[in-house]
């Protein structure tokens, strides 16, 4: 996965000027004298004397997207890390059916700081297509929550999107994934340095709600939608819908 790295100066009308960066390919055969090339223009930034450089060389730090897997999502995850968030978090489950329940959970004061809040049945066959969480990122963020919760989903979010949030989680809910097999107040923890996503509950106790769910009937009943739900693959597959 790439690494983007950059030092950065802040200019004397509060602009950021990027003095260093470069974007890391482990595993390529350049590797070594990208990461050396950077790493001399990180220490020439490093020595402009500046009461406002933001970053340097001492205080690199990595960011973007992350591939989870576990209890949770077996078939993959995407985090959407940025490292401000910290690298780990862990709390109780709130548990909603679509972004629908999430707004009025928000309204009715449901979610609370270390919370994970969980969208589900948003995914390609779920929902059906899979929508983007902006809005309800949006909506936790406008109720002071953004950076004191946590959000995984089905769905996907967009590049808009900041905080502690994970989604395409594989297998979906309307699949029976585990996702779908959440309860409020399980303990969720998703950990971006092992990239792992686990719910901490008994095996025993995942294979009972496992063996008590039944699929949800498609909510496209007809034209295109159906059809799209009817063929489309895991997001993990790309969400493909040519394959037979």
């Amino acid at each position: 996965m790439a690494q983007v790295w950059a030092a950065r100066l802040r200019g004397s009308r509060g602009f950021q000027k990027i003095v260093a960066i470069k974007t890391i390919r482990p595993g390529t055969t350049d590797h070594a004298r990208m990461e050396a090339m950077f790493l001399e223009e990180a220490k020439i930034a490093s020595q402009i004397q500046h009461p406002n450089v933001v970053a340097t060389m001492e205080r690199l730090v990595t960011a973007g997207n992350s591939g989870l897997k576990g209890i949770l999502g077996p078939g993959g995850a995407v985090a959407k890390i940025s490292g401000k968030e910290g690298e780990r978090f862990e709390g109780p489950a709130r548990v909603f059916d679509g972004e629908h329940e999430l707004i009025n959970g928000i309204n009715t004061g449901k979610i609370k700081a270390g919370d994970v809040v969980v969208i589900r049945h948003v995914g390609p066959k779920g929902a059906p297509g899979m929508p983007e969480m902006l809005k309800p990122t949006s909506a936790l963020i406008g109720a002071g929550l953004g950076k004191s919760i946590a959000l995984i989903t089905d769905g996907r979010f967009s590049g808009g999107t900041h905080g502690f949030v994970v989604g395409h989680i594989t297998p979906e809910a309307y699949e029976g994934g585990a996702i779908a097999l959440v309860h409020d107040n399980d303990v969720i923890e998703l950990d971006a340095t092992k990239n792992t996503i686990t719910l901490k509950i008994a095996p025993e106790e995942l294979a009972k709600r496992k063996a008590a769910w039944k699929q949800p009937p498609l909510k496209a009943t007809k034209g295109l939608l159906y059809k799209y739900a009817r063929q489309v693959k895991t997001a993990a597959e790309g969400c493909v819908t040519d394959e037979f």
